[in-house]
């Protein structure tokens, strides 16, 4: 399977871009290359692969997740910029 220019504008009109000739021929290019490379990535014999649910083991770069008592009322509010007695104040984004 390749990428052809007409795909590549199709694409764009899909995402609502805007793309000019070069950058149409560019990007062909470069996901024909990118399918070149999964073609390649087909080829490996992963039979004896054990699936992986994250290609790094994650419990040696995250903490262990425990539960610890909530922030008090004040606590949270403390470092506001802006705050009543109860809330956050933020500025007004609808008019």
């Amino acid at each position: 399977m390749s990428v052809t220019e007409k795909d590549v504008r199709y694409m764009a009109d899909l995402a609502r871009l805007q793309l000019s000739g070069e950058e149409v021929k560019s990007f062909a290019q470069d996901m024909n290359k990118i399918l070149d490379y999964m073609d390649r990535l087909d080829e490996l014999d992963t039979s004896d692969v054990e699936p992986l649910e994250h290609v790094i083991d994650l419990d040696s770069r995250l903490r262990k997740d425990k539960a610890e008592a909530p922030l008090s009322h004040d606590d949270a509010l403390k470092n506001a910029p802006d705050a009543d007695s109860d809330y956050f104040r933020v500025p007004k984004v609808i008019e």
